[in-house]
């Protein structure tokens, strides 16, 4: 029986006559994990957006579990069991920390006791309505709500941004350890090409909606000149 969770196959997609990924390839792996890296503008939330049937495929086909799964709803999507999490978060304002996580809820592993492990913040304000969180703290509800649906695989549209530096490192801390000791299949889109290279196995850069570079994450760490050339970025 075939591991894949989630393929594209040469997939062109975009908004009305407008393409913005143009025969897209690559496959996912049950537990793996996945940095989408590239300048901002080149597709990489499109493809998100692709994978959660919010953008049409023009040509080719999108596969879960080897199920063609291009023309299916997106409620039927993340039933099936794709998580996003989207950048605008999208939180309930008026419900507390434990009201959000549970209107969605459903059985499997990821309870109110494991998002609470895995965001203890969250448990410590537990009571606290959406619009008291901050931004930081509304991340971390996003994701851990979107954990409470127990999705398969989990879609991350730069979840660090605009966050403080402590916010930052403590959703890092739980992001590895969804993957790495979880075993939560993980497509991460992140401007912090490092950070996104450190939390995954493998990578893709994204350069006019199609993809210019594919190699195991800890392999593109090591190559300056691939990530200097895509995305402008001098490590050292």
């Amino acid at each position: 029986m075939s591991d894949s969770l989630l393929e594209f196959r040469d997939v062109r997609s975009g908004y009305g006559e407008a393409v913005v990924l143009d025969g897209v390839s690559f496959e996912l792996k049950e537990g793996s994990s996945l940095a989408l890296l590239g300048r901002n503008g080149v597709g990489k939330s499109t493809l998100l957006l692709t994978v959660m049937g919010f953008v049409n495929v023009a040509r080719g086909a999108i596969f879960w579990r080897g199920q063609d799964i291009s023309r299916m709803a997106p409620y039927k999507r993340s039933r099936a069991g794709i998580g996003w999490v989207p950048q605008e978060r999208e939180i309930f304002p008026s419900l507390s920390i434990e009201e959000n996580l549970t209107v969605a809820a459903r059985a499997g592993r990821w309870d109110l006791a494991s998002v609470y492990r895995l965001f203890p913040r969250l448990k410590e304000r537990r009571a606290n309505m959406g619009n008291q969180l901050s931004g930081g703290e509304q991340q971390m509800l996003t994701i851990a709500r979107t954990l409470m649906t127990n999705p398969a695989v989990l879609l991350l549209d730069e979840p660090l941004e605009g966050l403080a530096p402590i916010i930052v490192e403590e959703l890092t801390e739980a992001i590895a350890q969804m993957s790495q000791q979880d075993g939560m299949a993980l497509v991460l889109v992140e401007q912090f090409a490092e950070v996104a290279l450190g939390l995954t196995q493998d990578a893709l850069i994204i350069e006019r909606g199609m993809i210019a570079h594919k190699a195991p994450s800890a392999t593109l760490m090591q190559d300056p000149d691939t990530l200097e050339r895509y995305l402008g970025l001098k490590l050292g």
